[in-house]
Parts: C-alpha cells; sequence; structure tokens
C-alpha cells in the first residue's frame, strides 16, 4: 500500500481521520470481493486516496461524495479514472447514486443527515440487499452528540441547541465548559433521543434480527453494519469481530481523547494567561505615556515628602517601566 500520511490534515494530532481505520477497513473491502464503494465525505482525500491505491490493485471503482470538496481532491479526481467525484450533497447524490457494493458515511455527524442517509441508501435498495454500510465517528464526542457541517441545513425540528460562543466539550462532562474542545457546531448537551451518530445507526438496525452492528471504540469510533444472509458476512466478521467493542481499544481511546482534552484545556489556560499579560503590558505602557500619570507621580512624591500620605510608596513610572522589563 502506499504510505500516507494519517495527520495530513490533522497539525494538532488527534487522529480525527477515517484514515487511521484503514486496516479493518481495507480488509472488509477485500472480504466483500468489493468492486464499487462510495465515500460520503471526501473532503480533502486523506482516505480517499487509499481507497483509490486500492482500487487500482483490485480493479474496483470508488465515488467521492462532498459538497466542497477540496483543492487535493479535486486534483485526485483528475489524475486518477477510477475516481468519480460527485459535488453534491449525500441526500441530494443517494437518490440518483446506483448502489455500490460499500458505502461509507463518514459525512454530516448528526443523527438527522446519517438517519436520512441510510434511509436513502434502503430505498434505493428497493428490497435487494443493502451494501456494506461503514461509519466513522460512532464513539465520543459524536456517537451521541450532534455536529453540523452547516445548522441551516437540518430542520428545525431536528437541531438541537448550539454550544455557547466560547464554550467547548470534554469527554467527563456531558454539557459544555468553558476551554473544552472547540466544536462550536455540536450540540449543547450530550445524549438523549436523536442526538448523534451512533444513536441513528442504533435506530437503523433497532428491531431488525437480519442487520448486524459493529463497533470499534478507537480514533472516534469505526462502525459497521450489514445483512447476516450477505454471502460475505463471515469474511467481514472474521476482520471485525475481535475489535468489536473490545474492552481495551475502549480504555486506550477514553485515556487518548481525556489527553486530547487535558493538553487542549492546558493550552487554553496558557493562551488565557499570555492574553491577560499582554492586556496589561499594554495599559501600563499606556501609562507611561499618560500625562496624566506624569502629573499622579509628581503629586504623589510631594504627598509623601509632606509628610501627607506616610505610609504610602511614590507612584513611580521607573517601578512600571521595572514591571514591563
Amino acid at each position: 500500500m502506499t504510505e500516507f500520511d494519517p495527520y495530513l490534515h490533522d497539525p494538532l494530532r488527534w487522529g480525527a481521520s477515517m484514515v487511521h481505520h484503514s486496516a479493518a477497513l481495507l480488509g472488509c473491502l477485500d472480504a466483500t470481493g468489493a468492486t464499487s464503494v462510495a465515500e460520503i465525505g471526501a473532503y480533502a482525500g486523506d482516505l480517499t486516496r487509499v481507497l483509490v491505491d486500492w482500487a487500482n490493485r483490485s480493479g474496483a471503482t470508488v465515488i467521492a461524495i462532498d459538497p466542497a470538496p477540496q483543492p487535493a481532491l479535486v486534483e485526485m479526481a483528475e489524475r486518477h479514472e477510477r475516481l468519480r467525484l460527485m459535488r453534491r450533497t449525500s441526500l441530494d447524490a443517494l437518490p440518483e447514486l446506483e448502489l455500490p457494493d460499500v458505502v461509507i458515511i463518514d459525512g454530516d455527524h448528526n443523527y438527522y443527515t446519517v438517519e436520512q442517509e441510510l434511509i436513502a441508501i434502503a430505498k434505493r435498495a428497493d428490497g435487494a440487499p443493502l451494501p456494506l454500510l461503514l461509519f466513522h465517528d460512532v464513539a465520543w464526542p459524536h456517537a451521541r452528540r450532534d455536529d453540523y457541517f452547516d445548522p441551516a441545513r437540518i430542520p428545525a425540528d431536528d437541531r438541537h441547541q448550539l454550544i455557547p460562543a466560547g464554550y467547548g466539550i470534554t469527554p467527563e462532562n456531558p454539557g459544555s465548559t468553558p476551554g473544552g474542545l472547540p466544536y462550536p457546531k455540536s450540540a449543547v448537551v450530550e445524549g438523549g433521543a436523536r442526538n448523534g451518530v451512533l444513536t441513528a445507526v442504533e435506530d437503523f438496525v433497532a428491531g431488525s434480527d437480519e442487520l448486524r452492528l459493529v463497533v470499534v471504540p478507537a480514533f472516534f469510533g469505526f462502525g459497521a453494519v450489514w445483512q447476516r444472509s450477505a454471502p460475505w458476512t463471515d469474511a467481514v466478521a472474521a476482520v471485525l469481530d475481535p475489535l468489536d467493542r473490545n474492552p481495551l481499544l475502549a480504555r486506550l481511546e477514553a485515556n487518548r481523547v481525556l489527553h486530547i482534552a487535558t493538553e487542549h484545556e492546558l493550552r487554553h489556560q496558557v493562551w488565557d494567561t499570555n492574553e491577560r499579560l499582554t492586556r496589561t503590558n499594554r495599559l501600563l505602557e499606556r501609562l507611561l505615556q499618560s500625562s496624566a500619570f506624569g502629573v499622579a507621580e509628581l503629586l504623589s512624591k510631594l504627598r509623601v515628602r509632606a509628610g501627607i500620605a506616610e505610609n504610602q510608596s511614590v507612584i513611580s513610572k521607573d517601578e512600571v517601566r521595572e514591571a514591563l522589563r
């Protein structure tokens, strides 16, 4: 497989890209014998690049769906004949798309969008077997908390209240907190009905003995749904069973996101302290340049000399300069 940088568009190294799940994902593609794959939410093409590399070896085709593809993805689509780029939202593209063997859902991470994507796929299948469905962000933070690429696209009744300005989220708080991780377009409260990616997927499979759901609790969560009657079900299960809700992976992920949140909070505290110091320095510099401050310094000296303010120190520009140094 071609070498790739999983942190190419992840400068803080949060492990935010689905490309971190490539080994399991490609194992599933090989297990199904897929000849076509659709990726919802291709963005800059980090995972797309891996899929195209796989397609060049397997002879498959890849469909990248994204309403706002980044230049790297556009350039990739121009160079690779096995890659087709659809510049549309998933909800516009899916009703017209000939269903591929596998659909990767990693677009808008909220209940409404994922629900509508799954409904569209089921309608398109029209009673035929569903594709293998693969998901990202089925663990914290978006498993039980909506996030909106563009809140205006979500019907008001299906949109949760957003996190207030200046607040963020942490894995130990279902609400929001100052200094938390910056998800300004996420729901203010985690949990509850119709909230989050995993909630939408669980509701989709609920009540069906025919559908199986697997959750890999690592790198913000990798999920899979497929029909147990599919001819490749045992092959896919062999890839994912050791990872499904694996308690060791779950503990590692919980530890990982806690450290991400803690480091960010410390960075925020340092930034806040530096900002306060900067404001203080600016104020002191303005005092030094103020003629009124010069008068106050002179009056202070006179009061001390006259014995009017025996227990007070002189207000001194020299002290302000020393503080600034």
